[in-house]
């Protein structure tokens, strides 16, 4: 099983960064395309969102600790982590 540390672009121009084990199906449920399972409350009035960063860990932990990472970064620094991944 892989794992991910993702960032997505609400509508409203904010990025929210997350963890799964398949990003696709993450990104479909905080749009609000999937019946039966809740996207985040952040993301839940910011749609749609889209995909702009994803990062496979070698483990659950790892990835988690690099979404704290991230989500300790700015704005700025995030965009240029998305901008670097290109």
């Amino acid at each position: 099983m892989s794992h991910f540390v993702y960032i997505i672009k609400c509508v409203d121009g904010t990025l929210y960064t997350g963890y799964a084990t398949d990003v696709t199906e993450r990104v479909r449920v905080h749009n609000g395309e999937v019946k039966g399972k809740s996207a985040a409350r952040y993301t839940r009035g910011r749609r749609p969102v889209e995909l702009v960063y994803q990062e496979v860990c070698d483990s659950r932990g790892a990835a988690l600790k690099r979404e704290h990472a991230i989500k300790q970064l700015s704005k700025k620094a995030k965009e240029t982590l998305i901008a670097a991944a290109l």
